[in-house]
């Protein structure tokens, strides 16, 4: 072989070598890669206990037992032949049990150990009717074990025996012969909506597989329509869960969503607009797959949720897996609390079942706006008397802004006599870019900055976005009246009809909010007046009056099927604005103002000179000007 093939083959090697390596996957896409790998798995594992069950559903002992030519002896054989020592609980009658404190009460069924209902007792729905999260077959929690001799067997087709221990605690025993059991205990406390769930083995090693690692859970409910307004409260509804050691997901609202999930998840909730059930881990949920349905014409149910993930398990582990199911309000500072008491450490956040908007607004919310209005309801008898006086604090709080704003509207409204004088010194859109200069320089010489009342307006917004996402989620605001609106929570009709309407009905809804059309009207009137008094003689981009008047029309349709109380808080926070302004113009002398603009021409520095920027921006203004005035003679010459 010769020098140059040596060279030749050692190139070739560098070159792949090199190759490979710059094209070697990042840290970030090995991940991604593993992700895929995991999520692939956990859905062929979905898949295998879904086809177990379907096979064990065909031998349930359902089955068995509705054949009537099979005697009791034969029939307990064959119920032992196919569920082993399981076979003892495979035949019996579905009891129910009771437990409950003060704010709920929960049944139980021996069939499948299972919580078959949950009544709030301190609310109801929008009939007024005792409010079920969910009753009889709307739910179903099962979990998936294997035995020794390798059946997959599902505790839904098992009968518990039921043994009270308190009106706070119930035992449901699923018996695999003498001595040996798996219990389900519930466990309620008083004045908490948090339920205490253990699942206990009682000498199954031998029942059991050994190469058991996890308990596989499967959990469905329906979410009922408790509210009166149901596309408000399907925006609202959503399958929403939180990763161990990280944020709170949500799953889409408006349509059918699955998702797979290899990371390990804390917590699992199916969330409606004001209630949610949530299933707690002691530990962790390895991986999950959730399955989000919209249900659109169901008069009854807007949502089904489903649910298949798994927890460690150990068949030599004598400790109870322990779960929480949470059966309550989105109440902000009641699942907050949790983090401080029961959870301490645990960093929940259930708290964010309750949506405050994006980091800003959540941020204003959190903790400003919460703490106030808690405040307020806590004496208050009214809520509309504590929106109003919420309002009231937050209009006083941004007193400087609105009065800064007002000023500086002021100054430029006294300015227009000088502005017209310009403007007609240089009319016509050949003069726009001189115009606008000498603007600009009169505005210097007295002191005037036109874009110090955009701030203060801009720093109110925030406010206004953390209300509007407050409120709709606000459970203090959930069948309180005020004046004619009997629930502040939702729509108040003044005028309603169930005929459809086409586009009306699906964005207008088929009625009208009294709150809503006064709102919009008195905003058109705050805009009219406010654009009377920002008239500084200037010209004003074309349309821009017929769209300040567009926008409360189009707030009217928007906000027409939103709560009362945000519609009334929008109101009254536009009635305390026009009366500030009046009161302004009322007090402050337009004569004295001017004459102190004035006198700051006289104070008026040298002008220095001007930056590289400035010479600029001065230089590519003229270009634009004589670029528009070559194109208008071109214009005038076809």
């Amino acid at each position: 072989m010769d020098k140059n093939t040596i060279i030749g083959f050692i190139l070739i090697v560098a070159v792949l070598i090199g190759f490979s390596y710059l094209n070697r996957p990042s840290p970030e896409q090995l991940a991604a890669q593993q992700r895929y790998r995991d999520s692939i798995a956990l859905v062929q594992q979905q898949e295998l206990i879904e086809v177990a069950a379907a096979a064990a559903a065909e031998k349930s002992p359902a089955n068995v037992l509705d054949n009537p030519e099979v005697t009791d002896s034969v029939r307990l054989a064959q119920l032992s032949d196919k569920y082993g020592s399981f076979g003892v609980s495979a035949q019996g009658t579905e009891d129910l049990v009771t437990i409950g404190n003060d704010l709920m009460e929960i049944k139980l069924s021996a069939k499948g150990g299972r919580i078959c209902s949950v009544q709030l007792k301190k609310f109801t729905n929008h009939d007024r009717e005792p409010l079920f999260l969910f009753d009889k077959d709307e739910s179903a929690f099962g979990i998936t074990f294997i035995t020794a001799n390798n059946r997959v067997l599902n505790t839904n087709d098992f009968y518990f025996e039921v043994i009270p221990d308190s009106e706070l605690q119930t035992t449901l025993r699923l018996n695999a012969g003498e001595n040996k059991s798996l219990d389900f205990v519930y466990t309620l406390h008083p004045d908490d909506y948090m339920v205490d769930f253990e699942v206990v083995s009682n000498n199954l090693q031998t029942e059991l597989s050994p190469a058991m690692r996890t308990l596989d859970i499967q959990w469905m409910q329906k979410i009922r329509q408790q509210e009166k307004g149901r596309k408000f409260e399907e925006r609202y509804a959503r399958l929403t869960y939180k990763f161990l050691s990280d944020d709170v997901e949500q799953m889409r609202e408006s349509k059918d969503d699955i998702q797979n999930i290899s990371n390990r998840l804390k917590w699992i909730g199916y969330k409606d607009q004001f209630f949610s059930s949530v299933l707690i881990a002691g530990e962790n949920f390895e991986s999950a797959k959730l399955d989000s349905r919209y249900l659109p014409d169901d008069k009854k149910y807007m949502k089904e949720y489903n649910t298949y993930t798994s927890v460690p398990y150990n068949i030599t582990n004598t400790e109870p897996v322990r779960f929480n199911f949470y059966f309550g309000p989105n109440d902000y500072s009641l699942l907050k609390n949790y983090d401080k008491t029961k959870f301490e450490g645990q960093n929940l956040e259930l708290e964010k079942l309750v949506p405050l908007g994006w980091s800003l607004f959540r941020a204003v919310n959190k903790y400003i706006i919460i703490p106030i209005f808690d405040w307020l309801t806590g004496w208050c008898g009214s809520l509309g008397l504590a929106i109003f006086l919420l309002t009231l604090i937050i209009k006083t709080a941004l007193f400087p802004l609105t009065w800064k704003s007002f000023m500086s509207s002021a100054k430029m409204r006294v300015l227009k006599p000088q502005i017209q004088t310009i403007t007609e010194k240089y009319p016509g859109q050949d003069n726009a870019v001189t115009r606008q200069q000498k603007t600009m320089e009169l505005y210097k010489q007295v002191g005037v900055n036109p874009m110090a009342g955009c701030l203060p307006m801009l720093l109110q917004m925030p406010f206004l976005f953390a209300l509007y996402m407050l409120f709709p989620s606000a459970i203090e605001l959930r069948h309180q009246s005020f004046l004619w609106a009997s629930d502040l929570s939702t729509y108040d009709s003044l005028i309603h009809w169930n005929a459809n309407v086409p586009f009306i009905s699906t964005y207008f809804g088929n009625h009208i909010s009294l709150f809503c059309l006064l709102m919009s009207t008195v905003t058109i009137i705050n805009t009219k007046y406010t654009m009377d008094q920002q008239n500084t003689g200037q010209e004003q981009m074309p349309g821009m009056k017929w769209m300040m008047y567009l926008m409360p029309v189009m707030m009217f349709f928007w906000l027409n099927s939103f709560p009362a109380g945000l519609n009334y808080y929008y109101l009254v926070s536009t009635l305390i604005t026009i009366i500030q302004t009046l009161a302004f113009r009322f007090f402050l002398n337009e004569e004295n103002l001017l004459a102190k603009l004035e006198a700051n021409k006289s104070k008026a520095k040298p002008a220095k000179k001007k930056s590289g920027f400035m010479a600029k921006l001065e230089e590519a203004q003229r270009q634009q000007q004589a670029m528009l005035k070559e194109q208008q003679k071109k214009n005038k010459k076809r």
